[in-house]
């Protein structure tokens, strides 16, 4: 019998555009291609590119939960490696980020002598940082899942850009929604607003998934928040509200140490 194996590759985010070179090679010459997408379009553009591609989108429908969901799809992925086939897992985005199906399914065929790997892809966060002109390295950025932003304490520096993904299950603790009601981002809301002006413009953000489309970059006061109109793709990005502080201590010391080394090497 053949020796299976796993490549866990991402689509990207605009259909057709993002798809690298490397991605679809693995996709044509794969026994099985299993597909996750996020949307009904960019899914059956994908089905019809192979033809033993199949979704994994009725997974959803057979657990209690989503985490339960999730474990489905790793099985069945590995199911297949183990019958020494070539199989290819294409998800939406970056198959690494908020991705927990890919990892794991990466991780187990690894640990039971398979070769697997992870191809990197276009993610929202590419998309973010083009459509708002953002560099991340201007003042930085603070990202976190938002229902794990608001169940554990962080340390927000209101200097940097803070990027809360998920915002449509904001407060989920069942792993079983795909979707909370306003009343959870207006606890989201009031705890920001300890740190952020009531009336500190804030901006929700989706990304384009067609060439037809536009990104969605709807500028409102955080105090507006739990009234806004929000999805599964919805993520809420919040702008510095004060300056950069100097480290004068280190940069003292960084001024004393260049006294004594050769700057120019």
């Amino acid at each position: 019998m053949a020796q299976g194996s796993l490549i866990c590759l991402g689509t990207g985010i605009m259909l057709g555009a993002h798809l690298d070179p490397l991605s679809r090679n693995y996709i044509a010459a794969a026994d099985v291609v299993f597909v996750l997408m996020a949307d009904a379009l960019t899914e059956q553009w994908l089905l019809e590119m192979h033809p033993d591609a199949r979704s994994l989108q009725p997974y959803y429908h057979q657990g209690p939960s989503r985490q339960h969901s999730y474990q489905l799809m790793v099985e069945a992925m590995l199911a297949e490696v183990a019958a020494g086939k070539k199989v290819v897992g294409a998800f939406y985005g970056h198959p690494g980020v908020f991705a927990w199906v890919p990892h794991q399914a990466v991780k187990q065929a690894q640990q039971q002598g398979y070769f697997s790997r992870m191809l990197p892809a276009i993610s929202a966060e590419d998309c973010l940082y083009a459509d708002l002109g953002i560099d991340p390295g201007r003042y930085g950025c603070q990202l976190y899942e938002c229902s794990q932003f608001m169940f554990y304490q962080r340390t927000i520096d209101t200097a940097a850009y803070l990027i809360l993904w998920q915002l449509g299950v904001a407060g989920d603790r069942s792993l079983a929604r795909f979707a909370t009601p306003g009343q959870y981002r207006q606890l989201l809301s009031d705890y920001l607003c300890r740190f952020y002006p009531p009336a500190h413009q804030v901006t929700l953000y989706e990304a384009a998934s067609l060439p037809t489309q536009q990104a969605r970059i709807e500028h409102l006061p955080l105090s507006e928040l739990a009234q806004a109109t929000v999805s599964g793709k919805t993520t809420l990005v919040i702008p510095p509200c004060s300056a950069l502080q100097a480290n004068t201590e280190l940069l003292q010391q960084l001024a004393a140490l260049d006294q004594t080394t050769d700057v120019s090497r």
